[in-house]
């Protein structure tokens, strides 16, 4: 899969664009992904535009709808909200990027947490990507 990656922050990401090339370059896929870094206050607005919350978020996905295009489809991470979320979960910025990263390709699969059930597979999907990276949960 090709992941084709977006800086919409000031902040230098030549790191995070290796991380995230490294977490999916295990994955089998035919269609390409883009994943856009964006501001605090961009995602904030998308998401009171798109989900009606009036507030930030880590991560939004936006499943591509036209065929004609060979895209799995577009998502946004904050990575001011990365970085504050490492640090109130007790792991790495890296962990947190990579995490917000696979979740938002599982939802552009059409994986959800909704109830019990779809969460815990989603979450044992998640890490499963994560530790082939060497990305693991941090034991707080």
């Amino acid at each position: 899969m090709k992941v084709n990656i977006h800086n919409q922050t000031n902040e230098d990401i030549r790191d995070v664009i290796k991380l995230v090339r490294k977490v999916f370059k295990p994955i089998k896929e035919k269609l390409n992904m883009e994943v856009v870094f964006i501001t605090q206050d961009a995602i904030h607005e998308m998401n009171k535009n798109f989900r009606q919350i009036d507030r930030p978020t880590d991560v939004l996905s936006f499943i591509n709808d036209d065929a004609s295009i060979k895209s799995l489809g577009d998502i946004f991470i904050s990575l001011e909200q990365a970085h504050l979320q490492a640090k109130e979960l007790g792991h790495s910025f890296e962990r947190e990027v990579g995490f917000l990263a696979v979740h938002g390709y599982l939802h552009l699969k059409g994986y959800d947490h909704h109830t019990p059930e779809e969460e815990k597979e989603m979450t044992e999907m998640q890490e499963k990507i994560l530790e082939k990276a060497k990305l693991k949960r941090s034991s707080k």
